[in-house]
């Protein structure tokens, strides 16, 4: 197996267009004229225009090589940071050391996959998939995705690797939640007796939503975020607090969505409403063992690195292409860290054999599929 020659000073170049076209998930305009960039980035390579999918305002980006795709390569191209972050973190590289913005989740795998779908022969049998709201839960995009990954015999997720290069392996499911509490509000001084204090409710609450996690099952069920009430001198009518949940399984998830939902109200009087669920099933190692080792074996023949691997609690869109019963592999993007943090960085002499595999990955995919694409699936 040949190396494809791949042009440094280009990833580099496409990176920092990508990296300085800011684009927060939050901002529908945003995004729209970040995918007219990827657009352009991407047929500059691939010499066809994507086809733009908007869905609920936000737009994503398909291209289709051939009939039935065998490999699903996916990412994303919106960013968690706002408007004007640019400003006090701008696009750099010093020392081997890219910094920006949404460089390293996920904006330098992106570049990555242009560049190893480029440079086969021939990308029939390929789908790369591009969405809009990842960093969002890809409520637009969910659905696209699971129907890509259902044509697919493999899914290739671009996101960022774990630390040292680590290929995700694993991926704990999320789920998210918002629980409205309904009170009833009064005159904290007058007549405190008619009201139903609901941030004594929330305080009730809180505690028996934590308690739900399990430490041996590595489950995760942690209350974020809280509000209640108006003013100092009013019994609160009103309050909510938000849940972020992690499991490893599936099974863990549902345990944990059906005790949210079996909560009852302690102060009388009160009421309580559940918004939200499982957002994202787990991606179980089942399910990525096979492309992992084949990763193995290319990089061997290849000459790269010997790639290893990570079970991690963050989420991607990958965790959609596994529930539907694909093959995946995750993490095959830059090689770095600081996700979603003020030292987000990539490493620069990693850019190129990372491209590499991935080139490598899709030419052997392409041409010896899995024996079993089903995944198990019915």
């Amino acid at each position: 197996m040949s190396q494809p020659q791949i042009d440094l000073d280009r990833l580099l170049a496409d990176i920092r267009e990508l990296v300085e076209s800011e684009s927060p998930s939050s901002d529908l305009n945003a995004v729209a004229r970040s995918a007219e960039v990827v657009a352009r980035l991407g047929a500059a390579h691939l010499g066809v225009q994507p086809e733009r999918v908007v869905v609920d305002g936000v737009t994503h980006l398909r291209w289709r090589f051939g009939p039935g795709p065998q490999v699903l390569v996916l990412g994303h191209h919106d960013t968690v940071w706002p408007h004007g972050t640019l400003k006090r973190i701008p696009y750099a590289v010093t020392d081997g050391v890219l910094r920006g913005p949404g460089c390293f989740d996920m904006l330098a795998g992106l570049v990555m996959a242009f560049h190893a779908v480029a440079a086969l022969p021939a990308p029939d049998g390929v789908c790369l998939l591009v969405t809009g709201d990842e960093e969002l839960g890809s409520s637009s995009s969910r659905a696209l995705i699971e129907a890509e990954a259902r044509e697919a015999s493999a899914v290739l997720v671009l996101e960022a690797s774990a630390d040292g290069g680590a290929l995700k392996t694993v991926r704990k499911g999320t789920s998210m939640y918002e629980i409205e509490v309904v009170g009833r509000a009064a005159h904290a001084g007058l007549e405190p007796e008619k009201g139903v204090n609901a941030t004594l409710e929330l305080a009730h609450q809180v505690p028996a939503v934590a308690a739900l996690s399990d430490q041996d099952a590595g489950t995760t069920v942690t209350p974020t975020s809280a509000t209640a009430g108006t003013t100092l001198n009013t019994v609160p009518g009103a309050a909510r607090f938000t849940v972020d949940v992690r499991a490893w399984s599936g099974a863990e998830q549902e345990r944990v969505d059906a005790g949210i939902r079996a909560l009852t109200p302690v102060v009388a009087g009160a009421e309580l409403v559940v918004h939200g669920g499982i957002n994202r099933p787990p991606l179980e190692e089942a399910l990525s063992k096979e492309l992992f080792e084949r990763a193995v074996s290319v990089a061997a023949r290849l000459g790269l690195p010997a790639p290893e691997q990570a079970a991690v609690g963050g989420a991607s869109d990958g965790n959609f292409a596994a529930g539907v019963g694909t093959p995946t592999l995750d993490g095959l993007g830059a090689v770095g860290g600081g996700a979603h943090a003020e030292d987000e960085h990539v490493l620069v002499d990693r850019l190129v054999d990372r491209t590499v595999l991935l080139h490598g990955l899709l030419t052997e995919l392409l041409a010896d599929p899995l024996a079993d694409p089903s995944g198990g699936r019915p």
